[in-house]
């Protein structure tokens, strides 16, 4: 499956994110345990998604951080839910509370399932506004499920509703431009000196704490043939580490414990300015198969496999964390992408992109890649359904998508 993995040639149709229609404000899909919800009672998120099981002892519960809706109006609360095996007279119960008063119901029911939307009362704008889930059931094989809960608002904000929501890196407006920072190259990193090192120049500035990519090249290249999307990606604010790549992904855990050596080396220009608890693997052809080996790796928090279905579709039994698949309609790989996507049990979203062969393929989804990182590593919460996961996403026109597991 593995071609020898050149500078990649032609570019994609250049993409604009729109601008989003409201401002999402907070956001948790349980993708990495319980987030900032606190629980009581038997109340778990093993599974991407958290779900609260009946007891004759402790009614379980969920409940929010506060959110600030200071300066935002027209607030609208979303989520999924699937209610299981309640009994007559069990109920589950959904309901908010504003700046710590009493808690206002929702929906109160025994059955349901799929999504559901709430306007809230104009009350709420401007306010602390904290979410509650419960059950009231009496046995362990009932249960209710959580996911996908999102706060947004349709108006207010410091600069407008259409301003992009903080994370944990300056907010950009368009994702296949370069970021807000300048960008050095290090062609010398890594324990054997034979690494590439590509990072944001003023690093830590205003106090950001800066997350990691770690890239596998394909079969037959080196980082050298990615270098215009390793600046892309470090512009942005990720501090990215590549080297030449190999099937097994020794040599990627083997760069992370270097890069955590460095943010605590007194001596290195990144010093304290790496959030070494927000990491992604990720690579292209081989550089994919070396990320599934590692997948499983406990300082992950996603991983990105492009035009690199593992050989015998076995990869993904790694898979701890959300996964990024890109293919093209034109390489060879993708039937092994695709069954990698089949096999695959932990949240993924998968793009076969229009008339992209598998050397192009990397650059022409440069941008998707951008957009997942400042999502799960950067805490962009709104790119969840602007970007990936709604019927109109913004990378949804590029070509054949499917994910689940959400």
């Amino acid at each position: 499956m593995m071609a020898a993995c050149l500078t990649a040639v032609g570019v994609a149709g250049v993409l604009s994110s729109p601008a989003s229609a409201v401002t999402s404000l907070y956001g948790e899909n349980f993708s990495a345990g319980l987030g900032t919800f606190t629980s009581t009672g038997s109340v778990s998120a093993s599974t991407g998604a958290a779900r609260l099981g009946g007891s004759l002892l402790t009614d379980p519960t969920l409940t929010s951080a506060a959110v600030n809706l200071a300066g935002y109006s027209g607030i609208s609360v979303s989520y999924t839910r699937t209610a299981t095996g309640l009994d007559l007279g069990e109920a589950f119960t959904v309901a908010y509370s504003v700046d710590g008063g009493s808690w206002t119901t929702l929906e109160s029911a025994r059955t349901a399932t799929g999504a559901t939307s709430y306007r809230l009362p104009s009350s709420v704008d401007g306010r602390g506004l904290r979410l509650r889930f419960s059950l009231d059931a009496n046995s362990a094989l009932e249960s209710l499920t959580v996911d996908d809960v999102l706060v947004q608002a349709a108006g207010g904000g410091t600069g407008g509703p259409t301003d992009p929501p903080g994370g944990s890196l300056p907010p950009v407006s368009d994702v296949t431009a370069p970021g807000p920072y300048a960008v050095t190259v290090d062609t010398t990193a890594g324990s054997g000196d034979d690494g590439w090192l590509v990072y944001p120049t003023n690093a830590g500035q205003n106090g950001v704490r800066h997350p990691v990519l770690v890239w596998g090249p394909g079969a037959g290249s080196d980082p050298a043939a990615y270098e215009d999307m390793l600046r892309q990606w470090a512009s942005h604010g990720f501090v990215v580490y590549s080297e030449v790549s190999s099937s097994s992904g020794d040599y990627m855990v083997d760069a992370l414990d270097w890069i955590e050596d460095q943010n605590a080396n007194t001596g290195s220009p990144l010093y304290q300015d790496i959030d070494t608890s927000e990491v992604a693997f990720g690579g292209h052809s081989r550089g994919s198969i070396g990320t599934f080996d590692v997948a499983d790796d406990p300082r992950l928090e996603t991983t990105v496999h492009v035009a690199g279905g593992s050989f015998d579709g076995n990869g993904p039994d790694n898979l701890r964390n959300p996964a990024l698949y890109i293919g093209g309609d034109d390489d060879f790989a993708t039937s092994n992408v695709e069954r990698d996507y089949t096999n695959t049990d932990v949240p993924v979203w998968l793009n076969v992109l229009d008339g992209t062969d598998h050397i192009a393929a990397t650059r022409n989804g440069q941008h998707i890649i951008t957009a997942w990182l400042r999502w799960h590593l950067a805490d962009e919460e709104f790119r969840r359904t602007q970007d990936f996961l709604s019927p109109g996403c913004t990378f949804c026109g590029l070509g054949r998508t499917q994910y689940k597991n959400w």
